[in-house]
């Protein structure tokens, strides 16, 4: 009898075969089911581990991946290290391609994998401009925090690092084209880090994150040189405009702009498409949803005040 069950577990339970029967049912996964084409490849999560490992390790040779690196095998170890990710990535933003493919149109294979390589070749020739980025992101770190002892201990130590990394890795993707790999590499940084940095934000040089549990920063969100915000900070949006059919319309702005050196601490949170004037500071747990002046501060007060405006509003 137990062989019997364990051979033939439906015939003795139409509970699960009814079950099964009405998962399969078309209407019941139409939504929710992708349809996959025989001989196109899927978006990998473990590849693109791998993928963002190995540009980790170029962009910071010695603290990721290989740390024997030297100045005399460096060469070397870049190429290798570069040919890696040329192999792995194309693949990925092949099949982010044909992911995303409108399957109402014909394309064929070998047109999204010539794209794809292309594709894959500008963005290993950014690499450079990158590293150059991700270096003004640590040393701001380094220099907006007394606790740090040094740039590497920011590298090694810091999770900010990681997601920006992550960031400016997808956010050229994005640029590039690339659809659904840069979310996929965004949202690893988010489950690694607990900070959600959508790829399509506009995050300039010097950009530092104190701490960062939390913090989220929306696809429209613009912010300029050297400006520094702390954990739970969220750069959001408020409720949408739907259309006349009562659907949300997308593609509009409707995150925050940050001007250059603007500091936001921690658990304030920013909503809709405002500007927060150049040097200002935004409070602890404090809300805003009006644009502030240059060199504004805004400030929790006391209970009676939400809020307390030094330098006036625009």
């Amino acid at each position: 009898m137990q062989n019997d069950l364990h051979m033939s577990p439906f015939r003795h339970f139409p509970k699960l075969k009814n079950a099964i029967n009405q998962l399969s049912e078309f209407d019941s996964y139409k939504e929710v089911c992708h349809q996959h084409k025989v001989g196109e490849p899927l978006p990998s999560v473990k590849k693109l581990e791998e993928v963002v490992e190995i540009l980790r390790a170029i962009l910071f040779p010695g603290y990721f991946g290989n740390s024997t690196v030297h100045p005399d095998s460096m060469n070397y170890y870049i190429g290798v290290n570069t040919e890696k990710v040329f192999e792995l990535l194309s693949e990925q933003i092949l099949a982010g391609l044909c992911f995303a493919c409108d399957k109402t149109k014909e394309y064929h294979v070998d047109q999204h994998r010539a794209k794809a390589l292309e594709i894959t070749l500008e963005f290993i020739s950014r690499l450079p401009d990158i590293r150059k980025t991700l270096t003004t992101d640590v040393v701001a770190a380094y220099l907006g925090d007394p606790a740090a002892h040094s740039y590497g201990e920011v590298i090694f130590c810091y999770p900010s690092i990681r997601a920006i990394a992550n960031y400016r890795i997808a956010n050229q993707l994005i640029k590039l084209g690339v659809p659904i790999i840069p979310r996929i590499i965004s949202e690893m940084a988010h489950s690694e880090t607990g900070i959600d940095i959508h790829p399509e934000a506009t995050i300039d040089e010097s950009f530092s994150i104190d701490h960062g549990t939390g913090v989220v920063i929306g696809a429209t969100a613009i912010i300029g040189k050297n400006v520094k915000i702390y954990q739970g900070v969220t750069l959001g949006a408020k409720s949408f405009p739907i259309d006349k059919d009562g659907n949300p319309i997308k593609g509009i702005p409707r995150h925050p702009i940050l001007e250059d050196d603007v500091v936001i601490y921690a658990n304030a949170t920013i909503l809709g498409r405002i500007t927060i004037g150049k040097a200002s500071i935004i409070g602890g747990n404090v809300w805003v949803t009006n644009s502030t002046a240059p060199g504004t501060k805004v400030l929790q007060m006391k209970p009676k005040d939400t809020f307390f405006h030094d330098g006036g509003g625009i």
